[in-house]
């Protein structure tokens, strides 16, 4: 009766299933994984988030790159604005609009300054027109902010290139921004979150990161693909039991058949 099994149609099919099983358990495990990180990630940098702040010195110093744990981790920093080396950061959407991200270094003393992503401004009107900017408070000030890793090509999907206007950049990267710099940098640099005293006029403030679902996605295409699994050895098995009730329902229809025949001969 389980002949039919060993057929080459047969046994192409139970080689298609044999290969989807370990298929769907290795992208429902990989996506498992995918869980596991994120969810991880939004709860350090949740908790980075919503933890007290701590000086900038405790987590940060020059030639030292932000550790991943303290990304969005709040810092606080005293100094002055250093305008003369403010910079732009081309290609920042905000809130549905083009524009720029302000950074200025802010000098600590000790001959070490931190970057300063002051907040965002609006393009102006024409892609060759310089936005308005508000300055930075002269004189010292203390700062707030979230601590941020260095961007690269990699971490950002931006790609660097040549031929800007001076004064703009496309990557926050405290290294090269340094290079021409009178004073070092602390590496990564500071989101600004609030400030003593208060400017009169300010960028607009950075958007809290958003932690997202912690992977809930990943969690539920996880648990997709391994139903796929019940779903591929449930439809096999159902295969092969509807092959047998057929093959058993021409078997009964043929045996009255061939009494019949063997009646008439005798």
């Amino acid at each position: 009766m389980y002949r039919f099994l060993l057929t080459p149609r047969w046994l192409a099919l139970h080689v298609v299933v044999l290969l989807v099983i370990p298929a769907f358990v290795f992208l429902g495990r990989w996506q498992f994984g995918r869980f596991e990180e994120r969810s991880a990630n939004s709860e350090r940098v949740t908790a980075n988030i919503e933890a007290a702040p701590v000086p900038l010195e405790r987590l940060a110093a020059p030639g030292r790159q932000v550790r991943e744990d303290d990304r969005f981790r709040k810092v606080t920093v005293a100094g002055t604005y250093d305008q003369t080396h403010a910079l732009l950061v081309r290609r920042r959407p905000q809130d549905g609009r083009n524009g720029y991200y302000v950074l200025t270094p802010l000098v600590t003393g000790g001959g070490t300054a931190v970057i300063v992503n002051r907040g965002w401004v609006p393009a102006a009107a024409t892609a060759d027109a310089a936005p308005e900017v508000p300055a930075p408070p002269a004189g010292q000030v203390t700062v707030t902010g979230r601590l941020r890793l260095s961007e690269t090509e990699e971490s950002s999907g931006i790609q660097e290139r040549s031929g800007l206007p001076a004064g703009q950049v496309l990557l926050i990267n405290a290294d090269k921004i340094g290079k021409g710099l009178p004073y070092r940098l602390v590496g990564g640099y500071v989101e600004l979150t609030e400030q003593q005293p208060k400017p009169a006029a300010a960028p607009a403030p950075v958007p809290e990161p958003d932690v997202g679902a912690g992977g809930g996605l990943n969690l539920a295409y996880g648990v997709q693909w391994w139903l796929f699994i019940g779903i591929a050895i449930g439809g096999w098995i159902l295969l092969i039991r509807r092959e047998v009730a057929e093959r058993r329902s021409r078997e009964t229809s043929e045996a009255p058949v061939a009494s019949d025949a063997k009646t008439a001969a005798n």
